[in-house]
């Protein structure tokens, strides 16, 4: 059976971890992988997260499923940080979480979830995506196709391309929408532009689908919902997937959830019924490690404001990298204009350099990225800021 089997490729981006790895440059510079990490190039596990640990320690007293849903109490509370606690569609009970193996687990809980709303759903991506995205909804048997997003010579949103295309989508269709830290452009929608969003998908009746999995790290946790909260409050049906991984630094603990928001609280049902039938076929059980340390966090109001602190550490340090990125571009003479990159919220930005660049970086300077110069702002650091804007000026 196996010797029929034609050998996929292997991930770009893990692919250049593994290419950094085995580097010998002693100033080589992983911009590639999109994890968190401090100034010392470690990404830490947060000091609200050692004490959720321990105190789950010292009081668990079994390991036992606790059912295909997940924790009952992670699942409120990720809702409520999701769509805050007094949401109109939290208190007319039309929302319903499961937890899941991390943002992606939900993704493809969503995918199959949709599969089963509507066989022949078309999946709405923006053009870029996450590569991901693409992949996963495929792999549900969901047609993939695209919607105008960025524009790679402004460096700006096409927004109203993105209007146009979205107002000709089917009723019967899904759109994915990103909910802040557009993975991987940066770009975000403004809030004048999100309203302009809901309204037009409460006109058009497609189905929104929002993918949150960096929530707190654009402007806040608040303000990076604006578009989960316009939207459940203007529409009947929508899903969000959230992710625990960047926000709470869990990346290997794989927590998520999956969020179905349906016109009232009987259809929300009926969606749950079919949510659970589509966890227990893909993996039967979530997680509980990760689940536990979050329920632990956000129960906890000591604990709360701890992670919100350490939070705001981390989302200031992203931003500081892309002002000082800027800065030292501009104090090696480059004269292209970069500014756009300290605009741009989250993890990820386009550099704006073309192919062949990409690949001197890599042979000549030991600066790893992907191909399509996309960066991980979080691998800039003040001991290698001033060697990667040295080795880019010397590619432009």
């Amino acid at each position: 059976m196996f010797n029929s089997l034609i050998a996929m490729p292997a991930d770009p981006i893990l692919g250049l971890l593994t290419q950094y790895r085995e580097d010998t440059h002693p100033q080589k510079v992983d911009l590639g992988v999109g994890v968190y990490k401090d100034p010392t190039g470690v990404t830490p596990i947060l000091s609200c997260v050692k004490k959720a640990e321990k105190f789950r320690l010292d009081t668990e007293t079994t390991k036992v499923y606790i059912g295909p849903t997940g924790s009952p109490q992670f699942n409120t509370l990720m809702t409520e940080l999701a769509f805050g606690a007094n949401h109109s569609a939290i208190l007319a009970n039309r929302i319903r979480t499961v937890s899941t193996p991390g943002g992606t687990g939900a993704l493809r809980v969503a995918g199959d979830f949709i599969k089963r709303c509507n066989p022949n759903a078309v999946l709405w991506v923006s053009d870029p995506t996450w590569a991901n995205h693409i992949g996963l909804f495929e792999a549900a048997g969901i047609t993939v196709k695209t919607y105008p997003y960025y524009d790679y010579d402004s460096k700006s949103l096409k927004f109203d391309e993105m209007l146009a295309a979205l107002s000709q989508v089917s009723p019967d269709d899904v759109v994915l929408f990103h909910a802040c830290c557009h993975n991987p452009s940066g770009m975000d929608l403004i809030t004048e532009q999100w309203d302009k969003v809901v309204a037009l998908t409460k006109e058009q009746g497609f189905t929104p689908l929002i993918d949150m999995a960096y929530q707190g790290f654009g402007d806040g946790v608040d303000i990076d919902a604006y578009g989960v909260r316009q939207m459940a409050a203007a529409v009947d049906n929508m899903i969000l997937c959230s992710s625990c991984s960047k926000n709470f630094g869990l990346y290997r603990e794989r927590i998520g959830s999956c969020s179905v928001i349906a016109k009232d609280a009987n259809t929300a049902n009926v969606a749950q019924s079919v949510l659970l039938y589509v966890v227990r076929c893909l993996y039967s059980m979530p997680p509980a490690h990760g689940a536990a340390i979050v329920e632990t966090i956000l129960g906890s109001a000591e604990l709360t404001h701890e992670w919100l602190d350490e939070l705001k550490v981390m989302r200031d340090r992203i931003n500081g990298n892309r002002a000082i990125l800027v800065d030292k571009l501009k104090a090696n003479g480059v004269d292209r204009d970069f500014s756009f990159i300290a605009r741009q919220k989250g993890m990820f930005s386009f550099l704006g350099v073309n192919p062949e660049q990409v690949a001197r970086l890599q042979k000549e300077f030991s600066i790893y990225m992907v191909g399509s110069s996309r960066i991980s702002i979080a691998g800039i650091s003040e001991d290698n800021v001033d060697y990667l804007a040295q080795s880019i000026a010397k590619v432009l």
